[in-house]
């Protein structure tokens, strides 16, 4: 387990006290292991290492900023993720009705509205969120890719704008750091919090991100749909692409969620086409063996069989992919049409509608848990941070610490382990010849 500096920046001192009533406050003091492991323990013990503490969230019993005269804003970006609506409106309510803040901003567009002036920030209140919650997408509407931070900060001054909350995934953590630097460098006092999305889970310190449920909910269906349509026809095969760049949980949870899964190609886990022991000669044992298969793959695994393809980047600065839905739909045709055997792929990408659909009753609690522990971050005067959940308790995570590395499945570890019992798939990795 990686060490870290797990300290939150605050603005000051907090002379207000809180309008809460009857809620057992939290402290600053109130604290819990980043890693609980007996080594880790043994290791502190010994003088070895030094154990890391992270800040439990919660109402404080009192507050760094007068609910009356705060303003707060609110901004959704990057794709769209179940959950997104549960969380803005969580934010509104936890301001308005906990507090009695009542001046709150919608920021249209992502980070785009802080900059374009063909989108104004508007009003947000309880009667503008009350029912959103049952609707997927945002209505903030998003977008992808950088602005102009000292434009950001700007806007962020300009409006007089205490509060930002910034609800997004790992490039979007990115850029409220860097708004926080930007508005430190000024001199301001305003807080800025985020609150970590990505479908692909795939965010440090978080034991999950929100959306990641609903979205590997909706990825079953997918499956079983192509699990159906692969039993339904000669050879036939259910091929489906799932979200995961580098992260290959969504189509991890998804095979461990149906089990009739044959293959589950992730980013993670490097796998070879041809050769006895790859992929597509493995497949064939499969169809002759029982004359189906069902195949997931998350869009990240297998880039390597893009040779040195150069894709460019995105507007979010990520590297744009090979498409590997499209490409092992393809190499499953060739070969099996140069062995002479009939077979009948069914290819299914469902990315878009997986990640528009409202969240799932378990994401809805999530989400709102979160929209409540971001305001009573920023109402404290917090910083500079993101709120989770780390092994079932809420936290407040630095900026810095959240974005250093990607969480991924370990190759030797227990989900891995489970996704090889259930599919039963070999390795599909060729021996070396100095093996």
């Amino acid at each position: 387990m990686e060490t870290f500096d797990s300290t939150i920046k605050t603005l000051g001192e907090c002379v207000f006290h809180s309008p809460i009533q009857q809620v057992k406050f939290v402290s600053d003091d109130d604290r819990i292991l980043d890693d609980i492991s007996e080594k880790s323990f043994r290791a502190a013990k010994n003088g070895k290492s030094e154990p890391t503490f992270i800040e439990l969230a919660g109402p404080r019993a009192r507050i760094y900023f007068d609910p009356v005269q705060t303003r707060a804003a609110v901004v959704t970006c990057g794709g769209l993720c179940p959950g997104l609506n549960n969380v803005i409106r969580s934010i509104v309510m936890s301001l308005y009705y906990t507090y009695g803040c009542n001046d709150i901003l919608g920021i249209p567009f992502g980070l785009r509205g802080f900059v374009s002036k063909d989108h104004t920030p508007f009003k947000l209140t309880p009667k503008d969120v009350i029912d959103i919650h049952e609707k997927g997408g945002t209505i903030l509407a998003s977008s992808r890719g950088p602005q102009d931070v000292g434009a950001i900060v700007d806007t962020i001054e300009n409006l007089g704008i205490d509060l930002v909350f910034f609800i997004g995934g790992d490039g979007t953590l990115r850029a409220a750091l860097d708004t926080w630097q930007e508005v430190a460098r000024r001199g301001l006092k305003r807080s800025i919090i985020g609150v970590p999305k990505t479908i692909d889970n795939d965010i440090n310190h978080l034991s999950e991100s929100f959306g990641f449920e609903s979205a590997y909910a909706e990825a079953v269906e997918v499956i079983r749909a192509a699990h159906v349509e692969a039993v339904g026809a000669p050879n036939g095969i259910g091929l489906v692409k799932l979200m995961g760049r580098q992260s290959g949980f969504v189509a991890a949870h998804a095979t461990l969620g149906l089990r009739d899964v044959n293959f589950c190609l992730i980013p993670e886990i490097p796998f070879e086409l041809e050769g006895e022991y790859g992929f597509l000669n493995a497949l064939r044992k499969r169809i002759v063996k029982r004359q189906h298969a069902v195949i997931v793959v998350a869009e990240g695994a297998g880039q390597s069989l893009f040779g040195d393809q150069e894709l460019g980047y995105d507007a979010s600065g990520n590297k744009i992919l090979g498409d590997i839905g499209v490409l092992l739909k393809k190499k499953i045709i060739d070969y099996f049409k140069e062995k002479g055997l009939e077979v009948n792929v069914r290819y299914i990408d469902p990315s878009y509608s997986i990640r528009s659909v409202p969240a799932i009753p378990y994401d809805a609690v999530y989400c709102g848990f979160l929209g409540q522990m971001a305001v009573h971050a920023a109402m404290a005067g917090k910083t500079c941070m993101m709120v989770g959940q780390n092994k079932d308790r809420f936290t407040h995570i630095p900026f810095e610490a959240a974005i250093s590395t990607r969480k991924q499945i370990e190759p030797d570890g227990f989900l891995w382990m489970s996704i090889l019992h259930s599919t039963g798939q070999p390795s599909l990795i060729n021996p070396s010849k100095t093996d």
